[in-house]
This record gives structure tokens, C-alpha cells and sequence, in this order.
């Protein structure tokens, strides 16, 4: 199965671009599957119904979110009805939405797609995702119960990313990190067949400040202080992820190339990594 995991959609750019490009590169990339994190899609700060739908429509089959899940309060009861729609595993139990889904590809092979909030430098005390992970992942066995299980680990610290990445080496077909918005050059498949890579980085405009437009931000870093709010730069976007190729009878990841299509960051359509 060969599946496709874009990084934080951020702002206006960064639906445009999944609105007007996706369908062509997941045609060109033979996409059996797409997860798209749609975490900051609604003025970089959540996502609203309206454009989770959008993004689906697009070609998206499925959304996960992160640290700013409900941000924008209709997805508070949205999140309920749409079941292509992965929350964080491990925010507090009363949570509505899910943290694990399984859905088919069109041949009707099946996949686990889940998602993990870190702990490390977050903005608040997640519950454990290791443990999170762990009872997903031993429910629906790779190869078994699935033909493969892709983790959206949302997360500041590479460090914790790439513990996640291997306490899931071997149940795992695809471990990837969210959140940061830069992507990292780490893509690799580990020992026991998982594919890996610390973060996927966003689809937006790279002409900015990890997807905001850069004069506010560069204020508070020189002096201190806040001026105004945040906005998403809106600028030409780069649509940034992962490609996987799996085995269908074992969901080991046996290919792994990373993607860049657009905007300002050099462009990767290179051969995957075997």
C-alpha cells in the first residue's frame, strides 16, 4: 500500500494548496491513502468544520489534529459525526472525537491511523502517550488485524519523536513526528520495519516564520514584547511529507521518501529510500 502523511496544514495558504494541488500529487505519487494533519489550517490556530471538510473533499481520507484540536469551537460537536477525523490519544478521557481510527483503502486493505500528543516542552502535562500508543497498537496488530498502522506523533522535542519512533519500531508501519512545522532530513526505516521521520513539516508559506507572517514574531524576539496578533503568511505554499510503500502481508515499511511540492523549499520527488 503506498501512503501518503502530509504535515500541519497552516493558515489560508496551506488549504489552498492542499484545494488546488492535492488530487495531482497524490496522482502522480500512485497515493493509495492520504492523511493530511489539519491541526492549524483555521488561521493557524485549529480547524474549523467548514475547512475540515474542505480539505476531505480535496482528497484527503482522513484529518488528525494536535495540541490545538479544539481551538475552533464547532469541531467540539463536528468531531462527533465525522469519524475520518483523529483527535490526540491522550487528552483527558472526556474528550469528544476519537484517538485511533481504522479505515480501508479502495481495494478495502485496512489501516490504523492514530495520534499521540508528547509531553516534553508542551504547554501542559498530556497524559502518557507511550502507554496510549501501546494499547492501540497491541489491538490492532500490523499485519494482522491491519495491513498497516501510521502515527502522527505531535510533539516538540526530536528526542521524544524518536523514542516514539522506536517503542514503535516493529507494530508501526509509519511513525511520524507533527508540530514543529520544519521537515527534518531523518526519514529511515528502522530495524524492525517501521518507516520514520522527526517531523513532516507544514504545508504553507516557508517565506515566514514557521508558517506566521514574520514582523510580530521578530518584535517579541528582539524586544520582548507583543505588538499584535499572530497571522499566517500567505504566500506561495509548500505541501511537505512522507511517502510510504508497505507490505501488505506484514505492514513492514519498505519504502520511504520524503515530499516537497511547491513554494519555496527544494523540491523532493527522488527515488524512496529502500
Amino acid at each position: 500500500m503506498r501512503i501518503l502523511f502530509l504535515g500541519d496544514v497552516m493558515g489560508r495558504a496551506g488549504r489552498r494548496a492542499i484545494i488546488e494541488r492535492l488530487s495531482g500529487l497524490r496522482q502522480r505519487l500512485g497515493a493509495d491513502f492520504v492523511i493530511v494533519n489539519g491541526e492549524n489550517a483555521s488561521g493557524g490556530r485549529g480547524i474549523t468544520a467548514g475547512h475540515a471538510q474542505l480539505l476531505l473533499q480535496a482528497g484527503a481520507d482522513c484529518l488528525t489534529l494536535g495540541d490545538h484540536a479544539f481551538d475552533q469551537k464547532d469541531l467540539l460537536t463536528f468531531v462527533e459525526r465525522e469519524p475520518r477525523i483523529i483527535r490526540p490519544l491522550n487528552l483527558a478521557k472526556e474528550a469528544p472525537g476519537r484517538g485511533a481510527g481504522v479505515f480501508s483503502d479502495a481495494r478495502g486493505r485496512k489501516l490504523l491511523v492514530t495520534q499521540a500528543l508528547g509531553q516534553v516542552f508542551m504547554s501542559r502535562p498530556y497524559d502518557d502517550p507511550f502507554s496510549a500508543l501501546d494499547g492501540v497498537l497491541r489491538a490492532h496488530p500490523r499485519g494482522g488485524m491491519v495491513q498497516a498502522a501510521i502515527v502522527d506523533f505531535h510533539a516538540e522535542a526530536t528526542s521524544e519523536k524518536m523514542g516514539a519512533g522506536h517503542f514503535c519500531d516493529g507494530r508501526a508501519s509509519l511513525v511520524v513526528g507533527t508540530h514543529t512545522h520544519v521537515p527534518t532530513a531523518d526519514a529511515q526505516i528502522l530495524p524492525r520495519g517501521t518507516g520514520y521521520l522527526s517531523d513532516a513539516g507544514m504545508c504553507g508559506d516557508y517565506n515566514s516564520i514557521i508558517g506566521m507572517e514574520k514582523t510580530e514574531p521578530l518584535r517579541r524576539f528582539v524586544t520582548g514584547m507583543a505588538r499584535d496578533r499572530f497571522t499566517p503568511a500567505e504566500g506561495e505554499a509548500s505541501l511537505c511529507g512522507v511517502m510510504i510503500e508497505t507490505d501488505d502481508r506484514s505492514g513492514e515499511c519498505r519504502k520511504i521518501m520524503p515530499v516537497r511540492d511547491g513554494g519555496r523549499l527544494e523540491q523532493t520527488h527522488a527515488k524512496a529510500i529502500e
